[in-house]
């Protein structure tokens, strides 16, 4: 019964998770935290890092403090929501800034529905470089209009 739980635990955490980065990206990053995520619209240095790594870290560090709990105070259920936190980072991260954004060199020959939908919708997302008139998805949920 427990590794049931852990693993709704772990996929509610990820779908959660999903909609954290959507109100996250909309109230925060386009919101007061602006000055954070405004070089990743608008690069405006020559480092690879960008400011905008901040909020990965910020969830790599509670991801982190979850496996701290399980490990040292004993919540098991800590270590599923950790794992959750955990995957959909790797997941942003390899359809964000690797598919997407070309952060790395890979994943550049992936030609399908589904992939010209998701690169064309944040094409539009970022065809305005200022705070305000951004649309704003989510890395799974997608609006179907993108997929012509």
């Amino acid at each position: 019964m427990q590794v049931f739980l852990w693993i709704v635990i772990f996929l509610a955490t990820f779908l959660i998770m999903e909609f954290n980065a959507w109100f996250t990206h909309k109230y925060i990053m386009h919101g007061f935290l602006w000055s954070l995520h405004k070089d990743h619209h608008h690069k405006d240095h020559d480092s690879w890092f960008e400011r905008n790594d901040v909020f990965f870290i910020f969830y790599a560090v509670v991801s982190m403090s979850c496996f701290y709990l399980w490990s040292v105070e004993g919540l098991w259920f800590t270590l599923p929501i950790g794992f959750g936190i955990m995957a959909y980072g790797l997941a942003y991260f390899v359809v964000h800034d690797i598919f997407i954004h070309q952060r790395f060199k890979w994943l550049r020959n992936i030609d399908n529905k589904y992939a010209r939908g998701v690169r064309r919708a944040h094409k539009i997302h970022h065809k305005h470089l200022g705070k305000d008139k951004g649309e704003n998805f989510g890395m799974l949920f997608v609006p179907k209009k993108y997929f012509k």
